[in-house]
């Protein structure tokens, strides 16, 4: 115990809020501050996604022009998924659909899957002497189709500035399941401006739009916002422990993520320097947003059977330099 405070709110853990007014209006927040100079808030209505994030002082993410949009404004035609994209620090893409829209064996999908906009069904929280605890499971499950379930903790150190996430998909159902996932991270101003230094440890880059190999001054070089420029996407090819960053030497702080290629085997690079919408996505999943048709066409589109579950982890940890 700190025999210097009250409360322990005087300088860490978790407090429960909701918004009030606009289309975010009712929405379940938790705001959670570890002492050290990280802080963010989960979003208890979309996924408990990470909706904000900053450290001591200077926004880390992307807060997209919609701001915060409740899930029951979401839109599953077409498109309509950018309607409600907050983006945020963390947007959860899948489970069983992640990428462009399309028709798979029979199914109408949406971009991005569903789940970002689907409210956990539980969600708890508590402080031991190491770390901030968070546990929220989600169901993305509907009759006569997939049954799946998502168990999401994250552990926030109280002595270092990081966070672990830790993902687990159950196929709670008893046929087999298509599993697609992708944490769809979004990197914002100040972190992000032209002075921002990326580092993805590729072994090769491929540019989505024509498929061709290029090399990373294309796709790391971060320019100042742009009127009418158009968004890029860049896959890389990782593998064993990895760990991407983003500094900022005008801030004098970054941003490390770290997990393992062999585990998440695919890292999308968003790249988007238009003006107000100005965004670094840095992306790791189990598939390429090409859509579930185009990954299942290749052979690439992974399952779960039933009872079977699978495992994912990813490391951020907040640093200043």
């Amino acid at each position: 115990m700190n025999r210097y405070i009250g409360h322990p709110h005087q300088v860490f853990g978790v407090e429960e809020m909701r918004l009030f007014g606009g289309r975010g209006d009712g929405m379940r927040m938790l705001y959670i501050r570890n002492g050290k100079g990280l802080e963010f808030w989960v979003s208890a209505d979309r996924c408990a996604d990470i909706s904000r994030l900053s450290f001591k002082g200077d926004n880390f993410s992307y807060f997209a022009p919609c701001g915060y949009v409740s899930p029951k404004y979401y839109d599953p035609n077409g498109m309509g998924f950018l309607k409600s994209f907050t983006a945020g620090f963390l947007t959860t893409c899948g489970l069983t659909a992640v990428g462009s829209p399309c028709e798979d064996d029979g199914e109408a999908l949406p971009l991005h899957g569903t789940i970002a906009n689907t409210p956990c069904e539980n969600i708890a929280h508590w402080v031991d002497d190491d770390a901030i605890h968070i546990k929220a499971s989600v169901r993305d499950a509907r009759i006569f189709s997939h049954k799946l379930l998502l168990e999401r903790e994250y552990m926030v150190s109280l002595k270092s500035n990081e966070i672990l996430l830790i993902d687990t998909i159950k196929n709670i159902g008893d046929t087999v399941s298509p599993l697609q996932i992708l944490y769809h991270c979004n990197m914002g101003y100040p972190l992000l401006d032209e002075n921002a230094e990326l580092v993805i440890p590729s072994t090769q880059v491929v540019r989505r739009s024509d498929g061709a190999v290029v090399g990373h001054k294309d796709c790391l070089t971060v320019e100042s916002p742009q009127n009418g420029i158009e968004e890029e996407c860049f896959f890389h090819t990782m593998h064993g422990q990895t760990e991407v960053s983003i500094y900022n030497p005008g801030i004098k702080k970054g941003l490390k993520m770290a997990y393992n290629a062999d585990e998440i085997r695919y890292f999308t690079q968003w790249k988007m320097m238009g003006e107000y919408d100005y965004v670094m996505g840095l992306e790791p999943g189990n598939c390429t947003p090409d859509g579930r048709a185009a990954i299942r066409e290749k052979g690439l589109l992974e399952f779960l059977q039933p009872g079977e579950e699978r495992v994912f982890q990813l490391r951020f940890e907040a640093f200043e330099a």
